[in-house]
């Protein structure tokens, strides 16, 4: 047993070794991948929708004057 490392002197293997382990943090990396993911489809949707977004705004506009 005398030619097993502490974790100490093991250092860098434990602590990657925790580092895969431990998932602190985890929930808000997904809910900030889903919320990007969402933005990217908005954005790629108003530029499609271009056209239409701006006739109906004009519409209200045009109704309210």
């Amino acid at each position: 047993m005398e030619d097993e490392a502490s974790p100490r002197e093991r250092g860098v293997p434990v602590n990657i070794e925790r580092f895969f382990r431990e998932d602190d943090g985890q929930g808000l990396v997904e809910y900030a991948l889903i919320i990007a993911v969402i933005a990217i489809a908005v954005i790629v949707a108003m530029i499609f929708l271009r056209g239409q977004i701006q006739n109906i705004f004009s519409n209200i506009g045009n109704n309210l004057t």
